[in-house]
């Protein structure tokens, strides 16, 4: 039934390892591996489990409920249980201490709750490994966005410059359109030009 898948989703147990799943650490460090769940029904004797690579497993822990906080049941002697579950976040993460470059590899959290039936999920980390951390050069980025912005400062200003000169130069032929309308308007009466009203004669009597 329709309304019934949609239940199940809603209820649906969820593992999240945060917004990206890749982590860089630096040979001989200690890295943090995230990992936190989410579940509407809450659970009950909780199990979660990390594994390196799909096999290894590296920490296997238990949860009775959400007013407990896990208890460990087996792990590898490097790994430690950083997270908490009374909190506001169902937190499992784990902390690998002494990083090696033979570490890198792909790490799984995976959690079972047998209050949602045994409902399972995972998610999954990718940890590289490097010797040291390589600073990325930006000068060549911050080249082009310099010259880019030059370039765009440039072309408002000419547009500045164009739209003021096209201004004055309106404002000008308008100038002489007045002057003209004003010379051609004169009335030359009172000068006694050519033309004038002053030397037109009246029409002879018959």
């Amino acid at each position: 039934l329709p309304g019934l898948h949609v239940f199940t989703i809603a209820f649906a147990l969820e593992v999240s390892v945060g917004k990206t799943n890749t982590v860089m650490a630096l040979n001989n460090s200690n890295v943090l591996l995230p990992c936190t769940f989410t579940t509407c029904i809450g659970f009950q004797d909780l199990v979660f489990t990390w594994y390196f690579n799909s096999t290894e497993m590296i920490y296997h822990g238990k949860i009775k409920s959400k007013a407990s906080e896990p208890f460990l049941v087996g792990r590898n002697p490097r790994v430690e249980f950083v997270g908490s579950t009374t909190g506001k976040e169902n937190n499992i993460s784990i902390v690998l201490r002494n990083v090696e470059f033979s570490d890198a590899g792909k790490y799984t959290c995976h959690v079972k709750n047998p209050k949602e039936k045994n409902a399972q999920h995972n998610a999954t980390i990718f940890l590289t490994v490097v010797q040291k951390m390589v600073e990325t050069d930006n000068t060549l980025t911050l080249i082009i966005v310099g010259v880019v912005g030059g370039l765009i400062g440039l072309l408002i200003l000419f547009m500045l410059i164009k739209r003021v000169v096209l201004f004055i130069i309106k404002k000008t032929q308008d100038g002489k359109k007045e002057c003209l309308v004003s010379s051609s308007g004169n009335d030359n009466t009172e000068n006694g030009l050519a033309g004038s009203k002053a030397e037109q004669k009246a029409p002879p009597k018959a």
